[in-house]
């Protein structure tokens, strides 16, 4: 199998990144089977230690803490990914445009990337989110535009540099359309560096929505997510209850894990463009 093979090229540390990746991924995708209880149901009494009945104990409401991170996985971990997933096709897409077309086009769309890049970006979501409201929608939306300028950027560079090639020139002289172009010449030379910028825009995302979420202003209760629920327990640190730490070291280890496949995917890539030499 394709994988099986690309695991055994892996690095060490590249393939504990994937076991990290594919832990939670099952975790995202099969909350509402593993986890002991209902996503919102109080079951408890408020931070109850840890037992056989509850084996991370209970939130501040006496809620199951395990059936909450099951829930806070697939909560945060999809709308991460959908959020980046968007991110990557609006950025892409005009960042190729404005390599390939020039002139006017991509003057204009790069000063309003430079419009939008002005503003902090965490000031920025907290000021549209707390006008628009803080709806997933809108959170998605929100958060996607803010992302994808970075990802323009890069797309933009990279096309501008493989756009002046022999193999893109041929394209063009044999009458080969734009969007021709872009997915068949151009798009297939950037899978390396976009696929490793893909892995650390998650991972930022994936913060963001936490650090929103901790704010009070991202994914709302009753729905449980990991920056959300250091927030609701923050009070227990100090009655020395460990319940805020639980939700801060799964969103340590998930971005860890990605950033141990990303270095991978960037020495692998190095790697290419020395033996190309």
């Amino acid at each position: 199998m394709p994988f099986l093979k690309l695991m055994r090229k892996m690095s060490l540390t590249g393939r504990i990144g994937v076991g990290i990746i594919c832990l939670n991924l099952g975790v995202c995708l099969l909350a509402p089977i593993i986890a002991p209880y209902n996503e919102s149901a109080v079951v408890g009494d408020v931070w109850q230690s840890w037992s056989k009945r509850f084996p991370l104990g209970t939130d501040h409401l006496g809620r199951d803490m395990l059936t909450r991170l099951f829930y806070g996985a697939r909560n945060t971990i999809s709308i991460a990914f959908l959020i980046t997933s968007l991110a990557f096709t609006l950025g892409i897409l005009f960042g190729f445009l404005a390599a390939i077309i020039g002139g006017w086009v991509d003057q204009l769309l790069s000063r309003v990337v430079d419009i939008l890049m002005a503003f902090p970006t965490l000031i920025f979501a907290l000021i549209v989110l707390s006008i628009l409201g803080t709806s997933i929608p809108v959170l998605i939306m929100v958060i996607a535009l803010l992302s994808s300028t970075r990802v323009y950027r890069l797309s933009r560079a990279i096309a501008m540099d493989i756009g002046v090639m022999d193999f893109v020139e041929a394209a063009r002289l044999r009458g080969e359309g734009l969007f021709w172009i872009m997915s068949q010449e151009i798009l297939p030379n950037t899978v390396a560096p976009l696929l490793a910028e893909f892995g650390l825009r998650f991972c930022f995302v994936f913060l963001f929505i936490s650090s929103l979420s901790f704010l009070g202003l991202g994914i709302q209760p009753p729905s449980a997510d990991w920056g959300g629920m250091v927030r609701e327990n923050a009070g227990a640190i100090t009655f020395g209850i460990m319940a805020p730490l639980l939700p801060a070291a799964a969103i340590a280890f998930l971005t860890v894990g990605v950033n141990l496949v990303v270095d991978w995917l960037l020495h692998r890539s190095a790697g290419k463009v020395h033996e190309g030499l």
